[in-house]
Parts: structure tokens; sequence; C-alpha cells
């Protein structure tokens, strides 16, 4: 589990997010500092002593939670809603073995909940915040996704290259050749996957990107001669 958590903007309140077993957990600390900045933690425990918020936490445990502890759970809802109930997000994954709802401590510590709870924690805070979190949310989850695609055809680049530079130096470089003109046919048929990949040889990358910086691709296949790359592979 990464510690390190992401970060979106949501009318003017940073909320952070963590990626806990392969799923996103929204910080409900953050969430609570934008109704009162000083009081988060008894913001998020005032909610969790409502019974409509115990019943739902219960229902989502049972769905995603083949863990949880229904006895535990049972004698917290009977108490639900009394003067005298009180509850932690601490003490809720203690007796319950919850997993919907995180406690962490540290640099990036707070209390963290699963992005359906986190969702719903906001409504309680307030209807429109939740609606700008799920748009700035899913305005996260559309670039991570464009990110990914760009390293998946990065990567693929990476492997195809090494393919495509051992079928040049046994099919298509002859023993007379000079170094530079060795040079010349790896660049050439380096935009063969260029353009495949990212629809535009190395030189139509350069004269869109002026400025930005080269990178050098070294095949040890190639008689130590530096094949350069625009493409940031």
């Amino acid at each position: 589990m990464s510690r390190k958590n992401r970060e979106i903007d949501v009318l003017a309140t940073p909320v952070k997010i963590a990626r806990i077993e392969e799923e996103d957990f929204i910080s409900l600390t953050d969430i609570a500092r934008h109704r009162d900045t000083e009081r988060g933690d008894y913001i998020i425990q005032n909610w969790m002593r409502n019974r409509n918020t115990i019943e739902f936490l219960g229902i989502w445990e049972h769905l995603n939670n083949p863990d949880f502890n229904s006895i535990e759970f049972d004698g917290i809802k009977n108490q639900a809603g009394l003067n005298s109930f009180s509850l932690t997000p601490r003490r809720w994954c203690a007796q319950t073995g919850a997993v919907g709802i995180v406690a962490r401590t540290g640099r990036y510590g707070g209390t963290f909940a699963h992005r359906d709870i986190a969702f719903e924690f906001a409504a309680w805070v307030s209807v429109k915040f939740k609606l700008y979190l799920i748009k700035e949310f899913q305005r996260l989850k559309e670039t991570e996704q464009q990110q990914l695609g760009w390293d998946i055809r990065r990567n693929l680049v990476r492997i195809n290259y090494r393919i495509h530079t051992d079928a040049i130096q046994e099919n298509l470089i002859p023993d007379e050749l000079t170094p530079q003109q060795i040079g010349f046919v790896y660049a050439s048929e380096a935009d063969v996957l260029n353009m495949a990949l990212f629809g535009k040889t190395a030189k139509q990358w350069r004269e869109a990107n002026p400025g930005e910086k080269a990178i050098s691709v070294t095949s040890p296949m190639v008689r130590n001669w530096y094949v350069w790359r625009t493409w940031k592979v």
C-alpha cells in the first residue's frame, strides 16, 4: 500500500485520495474541513453517531467484507442514536473488522473511506460539496486513464524498438556502411514505430514541441552508436 496520496481541489478545499488494496479511499478528514477547519474529527464522529450512518456502513461492509463482525455490529447499531452513544473510526474498525474506513497516522494520515462511503459523508456535510467532489474525482480518474494509455504505448515502443533494432541489424545493415550511414538507417526505421504508435515522425514531433529535450536510446547491438529518439520512451 502506497503511503503517498493524490490530491484534488473541491470548492477550494484540498482533498487527498489514497490507494488502498487496489481501491480509492477519499479523506473524510479533508471533507470535514469544508464545514469546520478546526474540528474535522468531531464532524466525523458526529456523523458516525447517526443511526442511518451506522446502517449504511453495516450494509456496505456486508456487501464488501466477508470478515465483517455482524455480532459486534448489531450491538453498535442498537446503541446508535442514543444521547450517550459515541463512535470513532478506530473503534468502529477495531470492534467490527470494518475495511471501508481506515484511520492512518503520520505525514499522510487522517481518516479515509472507500469512495462509496466518502460520497455519502460528503452529502451529509454538503450536497453541493458532494456533487463537486464526484466531478473532480471523475476528472482525476479520466486523467489517470489517459496517462495509463500513454504508459502502455510508451512501454510498447520500448519493447518493439529493441526487436526492431535487432531485425535491422540482421537484415538491413550491409557491412560496407559507415557508422554515420548506419545511424541514418536506424533513425529511419525508428520513425516507422513513431508513425504506428503516435502518428508522426520524430522530426514532426520536434517541430510541434520546440524546446523539448530528446532522449537517446543506446542499443548494444548497434556497435555502441547512439540512436537518438525524440519520443520520451
